[in-house]
């Protein structure tokens, strides 16, 4: 498993911006500290990052979003806060445990009447969902465990539409993609997953590199054609 590791003034820029920027309410303060109290690893996407996700569901004029690993709710309710009252996010989450504290997170954040928890494995509820009779989604983020990013990206394509935005996290990994060596676990997938965004005839897609108190990293998005 690599490491990931920060640097004082990414840190200092991106409280920095939070406070001036971004603005976080308390509800999304009290999701972190929940996850830390529930004994959950500190890996939910940055404040900066979870208001560009509300803002993209936003700008993607969205209102059917899934969320491909859920943690204890943070990014959830970001993107919840973007939809219109009348949106739906469907979040798949692996463990009982932490979708019971994300339910209890998004709830008091007043977005839960949004917000249905899936529980299990993603590559078993996701094929669920194909039958469900219910339109297709208009924006999907992907942030789980990265040896599946290939078929989570299939999923998401499968279960969108032409026009569908695909948001992907964690696909620089400290370099990894340059040298899966440094993570032989987690940077397969990755690089797997960033082929076929650029191979892929169905997808229009771009990646930006990030730094802040995540590590270096970065994010994938792409569009469904």
């Amino acid at each position: 498993m690599i490491e990931h590791k920060s640097r004082p003034e990414w840190v200092a820029v991106e409280q920095y911006l939070d406070d001036a920027v971004v603005h976080q309410e308390p509800a999304l303060r009290r999701a972190v500290q929940s996850a830390a109290d529930a004994g959950m690893p500190a890996i939910e996407v940055t404040p900066n990052a979870g208001k560009l996700l509300k803002l993209l569901v936003m700008t993607s004029r969205a209102k059917r979003v899934l969320e491909i690993g859920t943690l204890a709710g943070f990014s959830t309710i970001w993107m919840a806060q973007g939809l219109p009252d009348d949106g739906r996010l469907v979040t798949c989450e692996y463990l009982t445990k932490h979708a019971e504290v994300a339910r209890k997170n998004v709830d008091a954040a007043g977005v839960g009447h949004k917000v249905d928890i899936r529980v299990g494995a993603a590559l078993d509820t996701l094929p669920a969902m194909e039958n469900e009779d219910q339109d297709p989604f208009d924006f999907v983020f992907i942030d789980a465990d990265k040896e599946n990013d290939p078929q989570y990206l299939e999923w998401a394509i499968r279960l969108g539409r032409p026009g569908t935005t695909i948001v992907m996290d964690n696909v620089v990994w400290e370099g990894a993609v340059l040298d899966p060596a440094l993570d032989e676990v987690n940077a397969p997938g990755i690089i797997s997953a960033l082929k076929m965004m650029g191979e892929d005839s169905r997808l229009d897609a771009t990646v930006i590199q990030t730094v802040g108190s995540k590590g270096w990293d970065g994010f994938a998005l792409a569009v469904v054609r």
